[in-house]
């Protein structure tokens, strides 16, 4: 049988270490790279065509959900698994939505990482218990999860006002994404308008209420 050709992505040097511990203790699986925010992920993804992507979703520059749609786009048949930290509803089913294969939490069993994987492998989609009882409920009670405001924002837009929150100048956002200056000026007019905000500190707060970004400076 082929190897599990993983990238594995996280922002937490320690949290990657563990990770990456526990993946090598895995027969069949071969780690083939690694990045430390979504950006690099979707570089690597290209560059060295994992068939499994084990991502966080809180990561600087690019957030794994977005990231996902980006590698997924380019790269229709690879698998995602999200292993983050965060349990709620909203998280998941944004994840889902965006084509993740699996959803676990940071805290589950060392022998659960296996079994997500093995299952994403075959086809089949894998959702850590302790999340997946709330989105049975939700659906037992006929429940649609409404569409956010963030959920309205293009793929692009979300990425500005993620950098924007994360304190980037505006040049330092247009090198970063390869735009010019007068572009992201230009996508930073159309968030407050759409959103209703009239200043970046606005869009900070927007961004940090949505989870977009930890209230904790990214680099602490």
């Amino acid at each position: 049988m082929n190897a599990t050709r993983i990238l594995l992505a996280d922002d937490h040097t320690l949290v990657l270490a563990g990770i990456r511990a526990l993946l090598q203790e895995i027969e069949g699986v071969e780690i083939v790279a690694e990045a430390s925010n979504g950006l690099e992920a979707v570089a690597l993804a290209k560059a060295k065509s994992p068939n499994l992507v084990v991502m966080d979703i809180s990561m600087k520059d690019l957030n794994g959900i977005d990231a996902m749609a980006q590698i997924l786009a380019e790269r229709p048949a690879t698998r995602v698994l999200i292993l983050s930290m965060h349990t709620t509803e909203d998280f998941v089913r944004r994840a889902l939505k965006a084509g993740a294969s699996g959803y676990l939490v940071k805290d589950s069993a060392p022998l659960e990482l296996r079994l997500a994987i093995e299952a994403v492998m075959r086809g089949e989609h894998y959702i850590s218990s302790r999340v997946s009882r709330h989105l049975v409920s939700g659906i037992a009670r006929g429940e649609e999860a409404a569409e956010s405001s963030l959920e309205t924002l293009s793929p692009r837009q979300r990425q500005i006002l993620q950098m924007i929150a994360e304190g980037r100048s505006t040049k330092e956002i247009a090198f970063a994404l390869e735009l010019s200056v007068k572009t992201v000026e230009s996508h930073r007019a159309a968030l407050m308008e759409r959103l209703g905000i009239r200043d970046v500190a606005g869009l900070t707060l927007y961004a940090v209420r949505q989870r977009l970004v930890s209230a904790e400076r990214p680099d602490e």
